[in-house]
């Protein structure tokens, strides 16, 4: 991409959709004396926890309900994890029903066990093994089903070595008793695997504690606790990593876990048939000449013919900014449900193909746009060496990079949303929001693009307006 000064065409009016003064509200004056929880729709409370303080908060909560109900540690674990670690809802069924409560815990069985499985005599034959050994020798839980010790240990072998640990459970057919903590420790003789199956337990107990995430940065071994299991973004202390606090996964917002999972899902399925859009070359619309992106702005000019048009649309730049709003929306076709079946099949198709090429767009210029951030670092870096200011003076370059690497995120992430989003005057809102949003994050990359003759008050009064937009659209959709 060759560059010229950005096309003041870019500005649209907001008058023309029907949302004049939108983004223009009182807080701008007093933002500073506001409460960030308030008017920031990403703020989230949360602390990044070591392997050891995680234990500790657990060991809490399990001494707690063991002193509360009476009962051993191992039976607390099993009643925690099998509860979500709700300490005062267990206390409450217990106090209520004790026998439904661990019958539904899989600590008990459902009816008592037959007296003549209990009925040991002096020698057992081993339902798994055959051998006859003495009682002494077999050992079951509180379903009553003996089996002798070393099948008990080679079952916890077996399974510790699936990596099972808290689901480990009765031997007999159709039996759905669980085996506590220090059943299946005292079973076990090599430390290894005792290590190994506490180890997973662990890991089971974080995954089933509703204000505990493991962070999925890799050989991470960070544990992020908040107050509230919401949808919102968590950046690792140690890893950087970002994520999702309720699902684990990669940031989505404004996009819920469950509708991202859905779109994931289905990109994955649908990929062969999305491949012919993943090329990164598309011809010129003026002199059909083969042209290269080479940047994260959409806004591209052709070297051969210098026609500026729209990378995604193909359409005229110059006109572009009124149409911007028709560029990201998909046309439904309101007859669609009259048509053929074939006819159906192709709409669908053809819907799904606009958002993912618009999807999968943007993760293509989040990456082209890092190395626009390493020129840039490069070039301050010249600047300093030669004299041309300090680091500090050049900081808002950088800023402005961070920025719009967030902005764009935020954009690629509203697309599976729309994706998704049933027709009517909230789908309008939200494509006007996102079409706004895309229009500032293009004009902020195409004058980052363009740092050396971008005037830094511009730079950053467009900087203001990108995130105003962002700030907007996670108001009023991002679901937690």
């Amino acid at each position: 991409m060759s560059g010229e000064e950005y096309d003041s065409d870019m500005d649209y009016s907001e008058e023309d959709c029907g949302y004049a003064d939108y983004y223009n509200t009182e807080e701008d004056c007093d933002i500073d004396q506001i409460d960030p929880s308030k008017t920031d729709p990403e703020y989230f409370v949360f602390d990044c926890l070591s392997v050891e303080e995680v234990e500790r908060l657990l060991n809490e909560s399990v001494e707690s309900l063991s002193n509360s109900l009476q009962i051993t540690p191992s039976l607390a674990k099993v009643l925690l994890h099998a509860h979500n670690w709700l300490i005062s809802e267990i206390v409450s069924k217990y106090r209520s029903d004790s026998s439904h409560l661990l019958v539904i815990s899989k600590i008990k069985p459902p009816h008592p066990p037959e007296p003549s499985i209990l009925q040991l005599g002096r020698l057992q034959s081993c339902p798994v093994c055959l051998a006859s050994q003495s009682s002494d020798k077999f050992k079951s839980l509180a379903c009553g089903h003996p089996f002798c010790k070393e099948c008990w240990s080679m079952h916890f072998e077996v399974q510790i070595t699936q990596g099972v640990s808290t689901g480990i459970g009765c031997m007999a057919q159709e039996c759905e008793v669980l085996a506590p903590e220090d059943f299946v420790l005292n079973s076990l003789s090599r430390p290894a695997l005792r290590d190994k199956y506490q180890q997973f337990a662990f890991r089971d107990y974080v995954r089933s504690h509703p204000h505990l995430r493991f962070c999925p940065g890799p050989n991470c071994q960070v544990v992020v606790r908040a107050k509230e299991p919401q949808a919102k973004r968590v950046i690792c202390n140690v890893c950087r990593a970002i994520f999702c606090f309720r699902c684990g996964t990669d940031y989505h917002a404004p996009t819920d876990c469950s509708t991202i999972k859905k779109w994931l899902t289905k990109c994955a399925d649908d990929s062969e048939t999305a491949n012919y859009i993943s090329a990164h070359t598309k011809d010129c619309p003026r002199c059909h000449i083969c042209i290269e992106k080479n940047g994260g702005c959409n806004h591209m000019q052709c070297y051969n013919c210098k026609h500026d048009f729209c990378w995604m649309c193909l359409g005229d730049w110059k006109s572009h900014g009124s149409e911007y709003y028709e560029c990201s929306r998909y046309k439904e076709n309101p007859n669609i449900a009259h048509e053929s079946v074939h006819a159906q099949a192709r709409e669908a198709l053809k819907k799904y193909l606009h958002y993912y090429e618009r999807w999968e767009n943007h993760s293509k210029s989040l990456k082209l746009e890092e190395q626009t951030l390493l020129k840039i670092k490069t070039r301050i870096n010249k600047k300093v060496m030669d004299s041309s200011g300090t680091w500090i003076d050049w900081q808002y370059l950088l800023d402005a990079t961070s920025l719009l690497a967030k902005c764009r995120y935020t954009l690629q992430y509203t697309y599976p949303y729309a994706y998704y989003m049933e027709a009517g005057p909230r789908k309008e809102l939200f494509e006007y929001q996102q079409a706004q949003l895309e229009a500032e994050i293009e004009n902020l990359s195409w004058k980052i693009e363009r740092a050396e003759t971008t005037d830094r008050g511009d730079l950053e009064n467009q900087m203001d307006i990108a995130e105003k937009r962002r700030a907007t659209l996670l108001k009023d959709f991002l679901e937690v």
